[in-house]
């Protein structure tokens, strides 16, 4: 780790040149049927499996990319004893468990980093404990392994997030931290953490379509409030012209709760949508904001997202999650994060191997169709297709609400030639 990374992502699509991933733990098998709602989970996983799963993701992706894990990266940054003390001393303020302050710096930094994510369980040493029903005053983080959320490297600097759930705000407040102390990145870290409960930003929402051009999913996991915000923030930060084109979402069911979930990038000339959203409704908006000379300079409704880029020059062809024949099966494998790909290069992108018939339109399109272990055996080398999808076996990942895309943080990205 003597290099830093410099944080540059200014596509979705440019070849991969570092990523942050977070296996899953215990953290994921600490839940019981009882709280896995309020853990923003509708079922429990099976964690060995889901390990397994994730562990090719994982592979596949350092076959050409240099991958960092959160825990090992917050390990580093607990190494200074200021920064140590000082996020200890926020999370305990912000879980009101101020008494586990002196057992939490009492821990090796090892240990220390495995309960910030995997708990710490509730010592039953007073009555009002000993009567409570919750297992952990520390609450394990069930989600983290979605590390896209949680904060969002964007053009050359991080935008960490103001999280819809509370249960997710400690992903945030880590993250903060190992961008500006672990001494891995060399980036700028501005914060959305914000009092006022209206203000909501998570990364699955936000698109970086061309290093002038965001996507923003306007829904339940980020409110208006929180993209006027990032519209502050780029008037504030470019003098140039910026274009975002917010997406508004529907607040349910939970499969739409992220923009990357109805719409990601594929390739310099395609895309895939989920068509009963992007194309099919009016009843949700799409907005085309530009921001010239430092402040907002006009505000239009646009048809889709797709001919909103067109008129910005992104020609995109959509192609159909779940293919075009049959609305019951879009419905399905949209829920089971059929439109939720990575692209780790333009036209090489990674997801689910379950959703059959959103492969079939992908591969009625150019792209090769690969299984993820003929990646990782080497059987098959990336560099002899120009399109090509990388699938993942996915039983048990997809039930915790997220595909490839959700799971990986981009931190650079080579410049993509349009």
């Amino acid at each position: 780790m003597n290099d830093k990374v410099k944080i540059d992502v200014c596509s979705e699509i440019g070849e991969l040149e570092a990523v942050i991933l977070h296996s899953p733990g215990s953290e994921v098998e600490n839940m019981t049927p009882g709280n896995a709602e309020r853990a923003l989970y509708s079922d429990i996983l099976n964690l060995p499996v889901a390990q397994k799963e994730y562990a090719q993701l994982e592979q596949v992706l350092r076959k050409f990319a240099r991958v960092y894990q959160v825990k090992d990266l917050l390990v580093e940054t607990l190494n200074n004893s200021r920064v140590k003390e000082d996020l200890v001393e926020k999370i305990c303020n912000n879980l009101n468990i101020s008494d586990a302050k002196d057992y939490l710096l009492g821990k090796s930094r090892k240990e220390l980093a495995d309960h910030l994510i995997e708990g710490l369980v509730m010592q039953k040493n007073t009555l009002t404990r000993f009567l409570s029903q919750e297992r952990y005053s520390l609450p394990p983080l069930h989600n983290f392994f979605f590390t896209r959320d949680a904060a969002i490297p964007m053009l050359d600097s991080v935008l960490i997030s103001n999280m819809a759930n509370k249960v997710r705000e400690r992903e945030s407040i880590i993250l903060e931290a190992i961008f500006d102390y672990s001494g891995v990145f060399k980036t700028r870290t501005h914060s959305a953490m914000h009092p006022d409960p209206l203000v909501k930003i998570e990364g699955g929402d936000i698109l970086v379509a061309r290093e002038d051009i965001l996507l923003i999913g306007n829904g339940a996991r980020t409110s208006s409030q929180g993209i006027d915000m990032i519209l502050k923030m780029l008037s504030d930060q470019n003098s140039g012209k910026m274009h975002v084109i917010v997406q508004e979402l529907p607040k349910s069911p939970e499969s739409f709760i992220h923009l990357d979930m109805v719409f990601t990038l594929l390739d310099r000339d395609c895309c895939m949508v989920y068509e009963p959203v992007i194309f099919k409704t009016s009843k949700y908006q799409t907005v085309h904001i530009t921001i010239e000379n430092r402040k907002v300079s006009c505000i239009k409704e646009q048809r889709n997202i797709p001919e909103a880029l067109r008129s910005l020059g992104m020609d995109m062809k959509p192609l159909f999650c779940g293919g075009k024949s049959d609305p019951w099966f879009q419905e399905r494998e949209q829920w089971h994060s059929g439109a939720n790909f990575f692209a780790f290069a333009p036209g090489k992108v990674i997801g689910y191997g379950r959703n059959t018939y959103t492969l079939e339109e992908m591969n009625r399109n150019g792209f090769e169709i690969v299984d993820s272990s003929d990646i990782i055996s080497g059987k098959v080398d990336h560099n002899q297709y120009e399109k090509i999808l990388v699938a993942l076996d996915g039983s048990e990942l997809p039930r915790g609400g997220g595909g490839a895309r959700c799971m990986t943080m981009p931190l650079r990205r080579k410049p993509v030639s349009w």
